[in-house]
């Protein structure tokens, strides 16, 4: 009888950021999710806006389809376990790997799951962590310390990307000289990457000065907004004789890609990380003669976010100096400030559980 009463019936509710058409967002009252068998339910507690979902919002991601609850940057706690899930307990503090694969094709054998033939997204394919609950497969979870900051753990599908993406970048150039495009958050954790690896200087191109003033903050060597000074000389006089080994594009547009190939060394690197547009047109003899290698990276492995996870917990990347925390009930401004230009911050985390924040 005492399970009909008022508390009962609100839990079986949550609030849920939805996408429910172009440029339109809706926090929804929606039915509280339950696990099935090999599943849990967490309580997310922190959860970041990645620029794929901002493509989305303004209906430019095809993979998105409202409406839709996206959000793939999460961590919570574990609420619930399914019946079969053994080696998982609830209060638990876990982050979620978004990316779902199945093992068994021929990429999953090849080390490759995030070219699975049956690839699924948290937050694409299925209801993602802009809510107060999410159900996701166990095999998903990896357990975090209990007292690790919630924002920071959110992170690690992020640092994933960036951590892939200038892993293989920098492989062929110890104390690389680097030149990263966009000062958003793949820029900056792959900034952050590739000081750990072993970068000797580090040079980030943007639009936005206040961003630039961020990296500088944040470690980076050199800064260079192209609209106020010429690019190509900047590098000169920041790098001198040794040049740049490695650009790293996390924009993905005409003018990031054609500048690229002209600032390289000739045996250099071009990774492009950066989705911006699609077609781009390259000097492709240049490139030849120059025996540039252009390279793409697209998420990660599942070894690449055991290691994100590892950098994190350990403080060698943080979310300190250059992301920014909102409440979820404001997630809504949040997507129109950034798609309006007004974040000057690298990234934007949203609370759920702030009480529960070490």
């Amino acid at each position: 009888m005492g399970g009909d009463g008022p508390d009962s019936e609100a839990a079986e509710y949550m609030k849920a950021l939805v996408w429910t058409a172009v440029e339109t967002m809706s926090l929804k009252e929606t039915t509280r999710p339950t696990p099935r068998p090999d599943e849990v339910v967490i309580h997310v507690e922190a959860v970041g806006i990645c620029g794929s979902e901002i493509e989305g919002y303004l209906g430019h991601n095809s993979l998105r389809v409202p409406p839709l609850v996206m959000g793939h940057e999460f961590c919570g706690r574990i609420e619930e376990c399914g019946e079969q899930v053994a080696t998982l307990q609830p209060d638990q503090k876990v982050v979620v790997n978004p990316l779902l694969s199945c093992g068994r094709c021929a990429r999953c054998r090849k080390g490759l799951p995030q070219h699975c033939e049956r690839r699924a997204i948290i937050g694409i394919h299925r209801p993602g962590g802009f809510a107060e609950w999410v159900v996701v497969p166990s095999q998903a979870v990896i357990p975090v310390p209990d007292d690790i900051n919630s924002f920071r753990v959110a992170l690690a599908e992020p640092l994933a990307c960036a951590l892939r993406a200038t892993r293989r970048a920098i492989a062929d150039y110890p104390f690389a000289n680097v030149l990263i495009f966009g000062a958003g958050g793949i820029g900056i954790l792959s900034a952050r990457v590739a000081r750990i690896l072993g970068a000797s200087a580090i040079l980030m191109a943007d639009t936005n000065n206040e961003r630039l003033a961020m990296a500088l903050r944040t470690g980076v060597d050199y800064v260079v907004n192209p609209r106020d000074a010429d690019l190509l000389t900047e590098v000169r006089a920041a790098m001198g004789d040794k040049g740049v080994d490695v650009v790293i594009d996390s924009a993905g547009f005409q003018p990031t890609r054609e500048t690229a190939l002209k600032v390289l060394n000739p045996g250099g690197t071009l990774m492009n990380i950066g989705l911006g547009i699609d077609e781009t047109n390259l000097p492709i003899n240049y490139l030849t003669r120059n025996e540039i290698q252009i390279l793409g990276s697209f998420c990660y492995t599942h070894h690449d976010f055991a290691a994100s996870v590892d950098l994190l917990v350990s403080g060698r990347v943080t979310e300190s100096g250059w992301t920014e925390v909102r409440p979820f009930d404001a997630a809504g401004n949040a997507f129109a400030d950034l798609v309006a230009g007004r974040v000057t911050s690298g990234k934007i985390l949203l609370g759920l559980n702030q009480g529960a924040m070490a």
